[in-house]
C-alpha cells in the first residue's frame, strides 16, 4: 500500500533553476536550496544546523585536495604542457576540433560509467590538455585563429567534458544518485534496485551521447565558415584603412 509522498522537498529543484537563470552566486544558490529543502521536508532548526555542521567537519580537507592537483597542473602547463598537446595533435593530419571532442566524449562516458569520474575535469584536462588540441587541430587547418572561434572551441570542449560526466556517471550502479533515488523511492513505498535504474540511464546516455556527437560533427563546418567570415571582415577592414589613408595623402 502506497503512502502519501511529500513532494514540497522537491522546491529545491525550482531554487536552483530559478537561481542559475538570474545568475545568482552558485555558492549562495546551493546553500538556500539545502536550506529550503531541509525546512521544506519538515527538519527542525537545530537538525539543519548541526547537519551544515557534520557537513563542515567532514569536508575541511577538501580544499587541500582540489589545490594540490591545480598546483601540479600550474607546474606542468608552466613548463609547456599545452604548447606540447597542440604540437602533437597538429601532427595528426586527420585530426579536426570536432573528432577530437567526439572521441573524448566516448571516453569520457565509458569511464565515468564504471565509476573512473575522476579522470577528466575542466581543471585536470580540458584546460591544460583538451581545449589546446582542439585549437591546435583547427589552427593546423585554418592558420591563425580568431579570439571569438578560440573561446568557441574551449566552450564545446568545457560542455563535452559536462556531457560526458553527467550522462555517463548515472550508469554506475555505486553513483551517489542512484543510491539517493532508490532510497527515497523504497521510503515512498516502491522498491527498486539500484541496477535497474543504472540500467534505464543507458538509454539516456546512449541519447545524449549521439545529440551532443551530432553537433561536435557540424562544428568543423561551422568553424570553417566562421574562420572564413572573419577573414573577409579583416581584409574588407584593411582595404577600407588603405583606401582611407590614400585620400588622407592626396589631401
Amino acid at each position: 500500500m502506497l503512502t502519501d509522498v511529500n513532494l514540497w522537498p522537491l522546491i529545491g529543484v525550482a531554487i536552483i533553476i530559478v537561481g542559475f537563470v538570474l545568475r545568482f552566486n552558485p555558492m549562495l544558490v546551493v546553500v538556500v536550496t539545502a536550506i529550503g529543502t531541509a525546512f521544506a521536508a519538515g527538519f527542525p532548526l537545530e537538525k539543519v544546523l548541526a547537519a551544515i555542521g557534520t557537513g563542515f567537519i567532514k569536508t575541511r580537507n577538501l580544499p587541500l585536495i582540489i589545490l594540490l592537483p591545480l598546483a601540479v597542473i600550474g607546474l606542468l602547463e608552466r613548463h609547456g604542457l599545452r604548447q606540447h598537446a597542440q604540437r602533437w595533435i597538429s601532427s595528426i593530419k586527420s585530426a579536426t576540433a570536432g573528432r577530437l571532442l567526439i572521441v573524448y566524449l566516448a571516453a569520457r562516458q565509458l569511464t565515468a560509467a564504471i565509476g573512473l569520474t575522476s579522470l577528466g575535469g575542466h581543471p585536470q584536462m580540458v584546460r591544460p590538455l583538451l581545449a589546446p588540441m582542439a585549437e591546435g587541430a583547427t589552427e593546423a587547418r585554418y592558420g591563425k585563429l580568431p579570439a571569438k572561434v578560440r573561446d568557441k572551441l574551449r566552450a564545446f570542449s568545457a560542455a563535452t567534458d559536462n556531457v560526458g560526466l553527467f550522462f555517463g556517471e548515472d550508469i554506475f550502479v555505486a553513483f551517489g544518485a542512484i543510491v539517493l533515488m532508490t532510497t527515497f523511492l523504497r521510503e515512498a513505498g516502491i522498491d527498486v534496485e539500484p541496477i535497474h535504474v543504472a540500467l534505464w540511464g543507458i538509454p539516456t546516455a546512449a541519447t545524449a551521447f549521439i545529440i551532443h556527437a551530432v553537433r561536435l560533427y557540424r562544428l568543423d563546418g561551422a568553424l570553417a565558415k566562421e574562420i572564413a567570415a572573419s577573414a573577409a571582415e579583416e581584409a574588407q577592414a584593411s582595404s577600407s584603412h588603405n583606401n582611407n589613408a590614400s585620400k588622407a595623402q592626396g589631401v
